[in-house]
């Protein structure tokens, strides 16, 4: 299993983060809203809008899972975090840095989609927008298309805080 990855300027992320005030947050409907309409229009089980900080991924909006946070180093969105653009994962145990995940042998994880959401005054990444998958999948133009609708919402949302 690959480790999700940092950045050269994480220190700086992480303080951005902070000043931020959203870790550990209440759910808030806004954030809701959009995970729970990329269940119900892209058919997926899990939908999160994932903040990430300097050990774990803690979710600040979650549909189809019961838990609020995961371990940053085991993540999918730890990788999305810094990909340019849509990291699209069709089949998970197809995927060098995926196939051993815990996620994958144990939880059945294998698809994935997410896109990091950026701090307009930083433009650095700070949380992630994912669906997920028990079952492997290709996303299609339109889903594509209504996967980054729903993503720009959630940044413009998580940049209102």
């Amino acid at each position: 299993m690959k480790k999700a990855p940092t950045s050269p300027k994480e220190n700086q992320r992480l303080e951005v983060l902070k000043k931020m005030g959203i870790l550990n947050t209440a759910p808030e409907e806004q954030f809701d809203r959009i995970t729970q309409t990329a269940v119900k229009e892209l058919k997926v089980p899990i939908s999160t809008i994932s903040i990430i900080d300097e050990n774990r991924e803690w979710f600040k909006s979650c549909q189809g899972l019961n838990v609020s946070e995961d371990k940053r180093e085991t993540s999918f969105c730890g990788h999305a975090l810094f990909n340019k653009g849509i990291l699209v994962v069709e089949d998970t145990q197809r995927d060098e840095r995926f196939k051993d995940n815990p996620h994958v042998t144990k939880e059945g994880i294998r698809f994935y989609a997410g896109i990091a959401l950026y701090d307009k005054e930083s433009r650095l990444p700070m949380a992630v927008f994912c669906v997920k998958d028990f079952k492997p999948r290709i996303f299609s133009v339109q889903e594509t298309a209504k996967f980054m609708e729903l993503a720009k919402q959630a940044e413009m949302e998580f940049n209102k805080k």
